[in-house]
C-alpha cells in the first residue's frame, strides 16, 4: 500500500459498491418490467433481448461498483492491476454466457417463426452456443496475456486426430445438419422407418434423432442411421392424408342405396369427429365381386397420422348401426368344404352368418348331408 487505509477510504469504498448493488438491483426490476411487456408482444425477439440483458446487466453494475470501491481504496499498482484483471474477466466471461444465450434465442426465434425450419431442433442452437463460449474463452486468454496462435496451431495438427478418433461422432453431427438443411425430417413430423420403428419426432440434436411413439416411449436414432435408412414421412410434403376402409355387402344389396348411405356415414364422421377433414367429399369405390361379398373402399380424410384411428373407430361404429337401421346385410365370410360318405364326396357350403349356415347365403343354397 502507498499510504496507510483511513475510514474515508473505506466509507467511500462502501459507498461505491453500495451504489453498484443498488444500480443492479433497480436495473434487474426494470428489466423484470420489460420482461412483461415483452411477453405481450408478437415478435419474439425483444423477449430473447431482454433475457439476455437480464444475466448482463446486474453483473455490468456489480462490476462497476466494485471497480469504484478498488479505486477508492488505497492498493497499490500491482493489486490494482489483478483486480482490474480479475473484473475484466469476470465481465468477459459473463458477456459470453449473455451473447451465448442472446444467438442461441435468436436462432430458436427465427426458427419457430419459419415453416420448413427445424422448430424445435437443438442441434444448431447447441452449434452456436458452442462457438459463441469458445470465441468468449480465447478472449479471455487474450486478456490474460496468454498468446492465443500456438493454442490454435495446436488445435490446428490436433484437429486431424480428433477427427479420426470421432468418426461417428462427427458423422452423426453432420449427417443431423443434412437432414435439417433438405427439409426431409423436421422435429415435430410423424415418421416410420423401413425397419418398423415410428412416431413423432421430438428432435434432433448432434449425435442422434429422439422419435416418440404413439406409447409415449421414445426411440433414439443415430441420426448417420436415419440419413441412410428408408423412411416415410407422414407430414410431408402436406400434414392431411387419406385412409382407406374395407367393406363389404351382400350380393342382394342395392349398391346405389348403399353407397348414398355410406356416403351419409362419412359426412357425418368428418362434421362431428375431432382430428377429421369436415371439407372432405364422401368416396365409395366398389372394387371387388367376393365369395360371399361385393367388396367396397371407403376414403377418409384425417387431419394427421395419429387421428385415423379414433376416426376409424368412430366411423366403423356408424356405418355398422345405419346398415342394421337401412337393412344392408354385412355377410360373413363362407367356405367350401366336403364330407366323404359312400365313396362320393357332398360339397357343403359352411359360413359364419346365421343366414349362410341355413343355406340362404348371396352364392346359393347349401347342400345338406342325409340324415
Amino acid at each position: 500500500m502507498t499510504r496507510s487505509l483511513t475510514m474515508d477510504d473505506l466509507v467511500l469504498a462502501g459507498i461505491a459498491l453500495g451504489a453498484g448493488l443498488l444500480g443492479a438491483f433497480l436495473l434487474r426490476m426494470l428489466l423484470r418490467w420489460l420482461g412483461g411487456h415483452a411477453d405481450r408482444t408478437r415478435w419474439g425477439g425483444d423477449d430473447v433481448i431482454v433475457d439476455a440483458l437480464r444475466g448482463l446487466v446486474p453483473w455490468v453494475a456489480t462490476s462497476a461498483g466494485a471497480a469504484g470501491a478498488g479505486a477508492a481504496l488505497p492498493l497499490t499498482r500491482a493489486t490494482q492491476h489483478h483486480v482490474n484483471q480479475a473484473l475484466t474477466v469476470l465481465l468477459i466471461f459473463v458477456a459470453t454466457v449473455a451473447a451465448a444465450r442472446f444467438v442461441a434465442g435468436l436462432v430458436r426465434s427465427v426458427a419457430q417463426s419459419r415453416s420448413g425450419v427445424a422448430a424445435s431442433a437443438s442441434i444448431f442452437v447447441n452449434i452456436t452456443r458452442v462457438l459463441v463460449m469458445a470465441i468468449g474463452f480465447l478472449v479471455v486468454l487474450q486478456t490474460l496475456g496468454i498468446s492465443i496462435a500456438p493454442l490454435l496451431t495446436a488445435l490446428g495438427v490436433g484437429g486431424l486426430a480428433v477427427a479420426l478418433a470421432l468418426q461417428d461422432t462427427l458423422a452423426n453431427l453432420f449427417a443431423g445438419i443434412h437432414i435439417l438443411a433438405s427439409r426431409t425430417v423436421q422435429p415435430g413430423d410423424y415418421i416410420r422407418l423401413s425397419s418398423g420403428e415410428e412416431g413423432y419426432v421430438e428432435d434432433i440434436n448432434w449425435r442422434q434423432t429422439t422419435v416418440r411413439n404413439l406409447s409415449n416411449n421414445l426411440v433414439v436414432v443415430p441420426n448417420g442411421e436415419l440419413a441412410k435408412t428408408n423412411m416415410t414421412n407422414f407430414m410431408r410434403p402436406e400434414q392431411r392424408l387419406t385412409i382407406l376402409v374395407q367393406a363389404g355387402v351382400g350380393y342382394d344389396s342395392d349398391l346405389e342405396h348403399v353407397e348414398r348411405v355410406t356416403s351419409e356415414v362419412v359426412a357425418e364422421v368428418m362434421a362431428d369427429v375431432p382430428g377429421a377433414v369436415p371439407d372432405h367429399e364422401p368416396a365409395v369405390r366398389f372394387h371387388t365381386f367376393g365369395d360371399s361379398r361385393i367388396g367396397f373402399t371407403v376414403i377418409l380424410g384425417v387431419g394427421e397420422f395419429s387421428d385415423q384411428y379414433r376416426i376409424k373407430h368412430e366411423f366403423i361404429k356408424r356405418l355398422h348401426r345405419r346398415y342394421r337401421e337401412e337393412g344392408i346385410r354385412i355377410p360373413a365370410p363362407t367356405r367350401q368344404v366336403s364330407f366323404q360318405q359312400g365313396g362320393a364326396a357332398i360339397p357343403h357350403q359352411r359360413g359364419a352368418g346365421a343366414g349362410e349356415a341355413s343355406g340362404s347365403g348371396p352364392l346359393g343354397e347349401a347342400a345338406r348331408l342325409p340324415g
